[in-house]
């Protein structure tokens, strides 16, 4: 493969559209950290900006969710449309590292995040929180966007917090170690002469 050839840039746009959300995802693998995050949540876009910079991922997002409900339906969507667009940027996979992982230390708290682009997706969570609620999101659906995002991305996702007291920064560790991970995972491998990172041919299904 010629090392001097111009990539092209991975972009992918996502419109999602049901009668609990309306959310748009712009997005750039090969960008740097720039965001424009709103989806009527605080804490959900801190989260979103923080995989954003550290990833090194342009990130556009807008969501409008049914909130007087609760967040449940915005997060869990949220998920599912960013990793649409991570899906839909790699297009077949071809010339990727595939796999990632980060260990994230955030003062007393320390996060792992392993993943593999392997097109099967699946989550292993062991996440524990002491609160109920961290700003104006229930804690519990952490848990339902990385599963959205596993599941729509074609990612194998294991993420586990090894120690931690603050929940803030249980989650703030948990994002900022998939960034890392995912910005490992998605990078180009020069080694690779632009093939398909398996030995079946192609990243997908249960092959």
């Amino acid at each position: 493969m010629d090392e001097n050839r111009i990539m092209p840039r991975r972009r992918a746009e996502i419109e999602r559209a049901t009668k609990e959300t309306r959310i748009r995802i712009a997005l750039d693998l090969d960008g740097t950290g720039v965001y424009d995050v709103k989806t009527g949540i605080g804490f959900l876009d801190h989260m979103l900006e923080q995989l954003a910079r550290h990833g090194l991922i342009d990130l556009t997002v807008r969501a409008e969710g049914d909130l007087h409900i609760d967040g449940h339906h915005t997060t869990e969507d949220t998920g599912i449309a960013i990793g649409q667009a991570v899906a839909l940027a790699l297009g077949d996979r071809r010339g990727i590292v595939r796999y990632g992982h980060a260990y994230v230390p955030m003062d007393e708290t320390l996060s792992r995040v392993a993943l593999d682009f392997s097109g099967r997706p699946y989550l292993i969570w062991k996440v524990e929180f002491t609160r109920d609620r961290l700003g104006d999101l229930d804690t519990e659906l952490f848990r339902e966007w990385f599963q959205a995002f596993a599941q729509a991305g074609g990612l194998t996702l294991h993420v586990e917090t090894l120690y931690g007291l603050n929940n803030h920064h249980i989650v703030e560790s948990c994002f900022k170690a998939l960034a890392r991970a995912l910005r490992t995972a998605v990078a180009i491998d020069p080694r690779t002469a632009g093939s398909i990172p398996s030995t079946k041919g192609t990243l997908g299904g249960s092959l």
